[in-house]
């Protein structure tokens, strides 16, 4: 319901018509260090595809490696079933950062980072490749740990499939600041301001029988 764009950065130009913010459009950014900066950030995305004529979208994790974006799961999901094949796909990874409280219901908003990506998603078939990028996953959150874990098996490996999509049609909309009130209201009495939010995690909770010598690991560095 916020009526005024907030400009979020110097705009570049859309990779495409489609990929163009459109509703507030000043808060667009269309440039690689930002897109990749929301991707690396947020702790999982949404991805929306259709599936025989109707659109579903599914929470997943995600990682970025250069200029693609991947995300993994069971071989027989219906989700990745569609992208393997060819089927165009849209990645979304949002972040929420505050709630904007104004002096009128109307000016309420959000301050938040998103990015979305557009495309046709390519399986990562070969084997080392595929263990690779699931390393890269797990890394990502939690470093130094994938070289602690029991390699997977061959069984394993063949029921993950993962998908890579370039970056290569992208855009980001973000927000920041505080509420854009009409000039006859600003001294309407009433509290008005930004109610921040983050991410944080709370202390590990161990598995019951682990020997009392092992460590947990540090949380993943963007929620320390």
């Amino acid at each position: 319901m916020d009526s005024e764009p907030t400009a979020a950065r110097p705009n570049a130009v859309p990779p495409s018509d489609f990929a163009r913010v459109r509703r507030l459009g000043k808060r667009g950014a269309y440039d690689r260090e930002t897109i990749d900066a929301i991707l690396d950030a947020a702790p999982f995305c949404h991805v929306g595809h259709v599936v025989r004529g109707r659109p579903v979208v599914i929470p997943t994790l995600h990682w970025r490696a250069g200029d693609t974006v991947l995300f993994h799961g069971n071989a027989a999901s219906r989700m990745l079933e569609t992208g393997a094949a060819g089927g165009e796909v849209c990645l979304t990874a949002s972040l929420l950062d505050g709630f904007v409280l104004a002096r009128t219901g109307f000016h309420h908003s959000a301050n938040y980072r998103s990015a979305m990506v557009f495309g046709v998603p390519v399986a990562v078939t070969e084997p080392e490749a595929k263990l690779a990028a699931l390393a890269g996953f797990t890394e990502r959150l939690f470093p130094g740990r994938w070289a602690t874990l029991r390699p997977p098996t061959a069984q394993e490996l063949k029921a993950t499939l993962v998908l890579s999509l370039p970056l290569t049609e992208a855009s980001a909309k973000l927000r920041r600041g505080g509420p854009i009130d009409e000039p006859e209201d600003l001294d309407w009495p009433v509290w008005a301001g930004v109610v921040p939010v983050r991410l944080s995690v709370d202390p590990p909770v161990p598995e019951p029988g682990l020997a009392p010598d092992l460590t947990p690991p540090d949380p993943p560095r963007w929620l320390r």
